[in-house]
């Protein structure tokens, strides 16, 4: 299926702005119909769910116009690619693992305030 531009921001929740600039940075590439205006297919759909997801997960812009170049490469670069995917799983691990003590932390400290209020209300 081919979506206009208006119709893909509505789909991916992007403005129309945020689609022309990700165009003018190359990480996608919409297709032209006759009239030269802008065409985007499902497949296009999917890319940007993912460059949505690599954004969400803090992957910095740059290095999403790397991957984003040699996935236009193609095929001979497929392991290039998956080495940037395992080293952005492993910074997005350490993140969570930072996160969980921070949790932990904030566990530790709720419960100690718990235990003054107990200890407070009973004198």
């Amino acid at each position: 299926m081919e979506y206009s531009i208006g119709e893909f921001s509505r789909l991916t929740n992007l403005g129309i702005h945020t689609l022309r600039y990700y165009e003018h940075e190359h990480l996608i590439t919409p297709g032209r119909n006759s009239s030269n205006r802008r065409c985007y297919t499902d497949k296009d759909l999917a890319w940007i769910e993912f460059i949505k997801r690599l954004k969400d997960t803090g992957m910095p812009i740059k290095e999403i116009q790397h991957y984003s170049e040699l996935r236009a490469e193609g095929e001979p670069t497929l392991s290039e690619r998956i080495q940037i995917l395992i080293s952005h799983r492993k910074a997005l691990n350490e993140q969570i693992d930072q996160l969980q003590e921070h949790m932990k932390k904030l566990d530790e400290k709720i419960k100690f305030y718990q235990c003054e209020i107990e200890n407070a209300t009973r004198e």
